[in-house]
């Protein structure tokens, strides 16, 4: 996974929750780790149509709209 249980966590925390069971913690993991792969992998396809080796804060930007 590539966003951790303390993240998760202390993301749900500030957010306000009291408590937070494991499951919970494995299913926002899940869905986290899947938005930042699907934006990572959109924002590469931008780039590379570009013709630049460089991720710029553009092509987040563009992918997070998509």
């Amino acid at each position: 996974m590539y966003v951790s249980d303390a993240v998760v966590r202390k993301i749900m925390k500030e957010a306000g929750a009291e408590r937070i069971s494991k499951e919970a913690i494995v299913e926002m993991q899940k869905y986290m780790n899947k938005l930042a792969f699907d934006t990572a992998s959109k924002a590469v396809k931008l780039s590379k149509h570009a013709k630049r080796k460089t991720i710029e804060v553009s092509d987040i930007r563009l992918a997070m709209r998509e």
